[in-house]
C-alpha cells in the first residue's frame, strides 16, 4: 500500500505528523549531517527527526564535483563512508537515498560530457556499494536541465544505467522535474518497473492542491505501471503549518 510523506528539515517534523504524513522525508546536507571538528561529516546533534525514516534527499552539498575528474576521488568516497555511515543511524533498513544533487553532478564546461558521465558513473556505483554495506539504498532522480546538465529525464535515467552496466539503482519518478522536461506519462508507464520512489509537487513546485498541475494523471501513470511505492511531497511552502495538511489531502485525493 503506498504511503504519503513530505520532504521537510527537522523542525517541521512534528507538525508533519500531526497534518497526517506517513513519514518524513529528510534532507540530509545541513540537516541529518554536518561537518564535524575534523572536518569529516558527523550526525548532527541537533536532528529530532522520525526514529526511522524511509527515505532521504539531498545527498551531496554543491561543492562537490562529482564529475569533474580532477576532483579527489578520496574526497568522495570519504564523504560517502561517512554520510551513509551516520544516515543508517535513523533510517528504515533498506530505506531510499534520493541521488540527486544537481549541481555537484553537473558536467564542468572544460570538462568533456563523456568523460564527465562516466567519472559520475563510477561514482554512482561507488555510492551504491558503500549504501549497501550500511542497509541502505541509492536511487538515481532526474533533474530537469535548469539544475543539471546530467541525466533530466526518466529515459535518459534508465539509459544512463544500461550505457554504464549499472544494475541495483532504480530511478525516482519526480513530476516537478517531469513536467520542467515535458516527459511524456508514457514514460512513466514504461518505466514503472525500475522506478522505485516519486516525488510530486503542483505548478512551479507549489503545495499540491494550489496549482493545476496533473497530480491524478502522474499518480494513475505510476499505478498502470504497477508502481506501489512510497510518493513524498516535495515542494516550497509559504505557511507549512497551514498548507501541510491540505496538501496531503490533495495528493491521497488524486490518487483515489
Amino acid at each position: 500500500m503506498t504511503s504519503y510523506g513530505v520532504i521537510l528539515p527537522t523542525e517541521h517534523v512534528t507538525a508533519a505528523e500531526a497534518a497526517g504524513a506517513d513519514y518524513v522525508e529528510p534532507t540530509i546536507v545541513r540537516n541529518v549531517v554536518v561537518p564535524g571538528a575534523s572536518g569529516r561529516r558527523v550526525m548532527n546533534p541537533e536532528y529530532r527527526g522520525a526514529d526511522r525514516s524511509p527515505s532521504f534527499a539531498v545527498l551531496f552539498p554543491g561543492d562537490m564535483r562529482l564529475s569533474d575528474p580532477s576532483f579527489p576521488r578520496e574526497v568522495i568516497t570519504r564523504y560517502l563512508e561517512d554520510v551513509l555511515g551516520a544516515v543508517t543511524g535513523v533510517a528504515e533498513h533498506d530505506a531510499w537515498i534520493v541521488f540527486g544533487s544537481g549541481a555537484a553532478r553537473t558536467i564542468p564546461d572544460d570538462v568533456d560530457s563523456a568523460v564527465g558521465a562516466r567519472r559520475f558513473a563510477e561514482v554512482l556505483v561507488e555510492a551504491r556499494d558503500i549504501a549497501a554495506r550500511n542497509g541502505v539504498r541509492i536511487i538515481l532522480e532526474p533533474l530537469h536541465r535548469g539544475e543539471t546538465n546530467l541525466v533530466n529525464t526518466i529515459v535518459e535515467a534508465a539509459a544512463f544505467l544500461d550505457e554504464h552496466g549499472i544494475d541495483g539503482v532504480p530511478i525516482v519518478a519526480d513530476l516537478f522535474h517531469i513536467m520542467y522536461e515535458e516527459e511524456p506519462f508514457d514514460a512513466v508507464r514504461a518505466h514503472a518497473d525500475r522506478i522505485g520512489h516519486a516525488h510530486i509537487a503542483d505548478t512551479d513546485r507549489r503545495p499540491p492542491g494550489q496549482g493545476d498541475w496533473p497530480l491524478r494523471e502522474f499518480l494513475t501513470a505510476l499505478r498502470d505501471g504497477g508502481y506501489t511505492g512510497n510518493v513524498s511531497i516535495e515542494c516550497h511552502w509559504n505557511d507549512v503549518d497551514a498548507e501541510l495538511a491540505p496538501a496531503l489531502a490533495a495528493v491521497r485525493s488524486a490518487a483515489a
